[in-house]
């Protein structure tokens, strides 16, 4: 039954690409006031004519700064930017998909992680050795297409109205070293980085802080465009999603309580510079 389920997600997956690779063959073909060759619009968007072949092949994976660019060049009004989404959505186990749908739809959101870097921020290099060290049986080309879908998420940040984003990491975190201490200093860097960004905020939690509700797992805060929060807790092969009022207003307090107990933003950043460069 379990191997049903892979080979129908598989089928998802294909099914949303190939429209994919449907619909940019046909606005290409077109595109007024004159069809466009693979050539031609490979140079408008800035990109090879074989990536723009491979695309329309079902073959390999979509840049995912691609369909941001076909949208402004071929005036199609965030089709290939909801088309790549869905491509995106159902790489991920249905248990999952409203979990990606909140994330992709929030003005505001508000992480806690205990254990790793959260998804939203992690380089390819971490996420590669995080998938690799859970599965460890997993085949290049599977750890290729989860550090794929992993990265496509973070486009999200990089949108003309990104979310508000609020990290608060425990400490322990900066110390795990998940991967090589190169691989950790990049990591490490790119948290830095992040936290300059204006909608962003990156704040470590102290070891030595009190216990509090979200102790044991990762909490995630969706806040939709009607001001609604949804919230996201994961566990081993397993997501729940609270909406029950009294619940999400105790996760709201929750979180307001980590984020007084945690460091400032400037002096979070100092202790993660200062842990990155203690790395050798």
């Amino acid at each position: 039954m379990g191997n049903d389920g892979l080979d129908a997600g598989q089928d998802e997956v294909t099914d949303a690409r190939r429209q994919f690779a449907e619909e940019l063959k046909s606005a290409r073909e077109l595109h007024n006031p004159r069809p466009l060759s693979q050539k031609a619009l490979a140079r408008l968007v800035g990109t090879s004519k074989s990536t723009i072949s491979r695309v329309e092949t079902c073959q390999g994976r979509i840049p995912p700064e691609l369909p941001a660019k076909l949208d402004e060049v071929l005036g199609t009004d965030g089709k290939f930017k909801r088309l790549y989404e869905e491509v995106v959505s159902r790489s991920f186990p249905s248990l999952y998909r409203r979990r990606m749908a909140l994330e992709r739809s929030a003005i505001a959101i508000r992480e806690w992680s205990p254990t790793i870097v959260p998804g939203l921020l992690q380089t390819a290099d971490y996420a590669r050795a995080l998938f690799k060290g859970s599965v460890p049986r997993a085949g290049e080309d599977e750890v290729a297409a989860h550090v794929s879908s992993r990265l496509a998420r973070q486009t999200i940040l990089r949108g003309d109205t990104p979310p508000d984003v609020h990290v608060v990491l425990c400490e322990s975190v900066l110390r795990r070293h998940l991967g090589s201490p190169d691989i950790m200093r990049r990591q490490l860097k790119a948290l830095l980085d992040a936290g300059e960004r204006p909608m962003l905020r990156v704040q470590v939690l102290p070891l030595d802080a009190t216990a509090h509700l979200f102790s044991d797992w990762p909490v995630t805060l969706f806040t939709s465009l009607t001001h609604q929060t949804s919230v996201c807790v994961e566990n081993f092969k397993t997501v729940g999603i609270i909406d029950e009022p009294d619940h999400v207003r105790m996760a709201l307090r929750t979180y307001d309580e980590i984020t007084s107990e945690a460091l400032p933003a400037r002096e979070s950043a100092s202790l993660i510079a200062t842990q990155m460069e203690s790395l050798t």
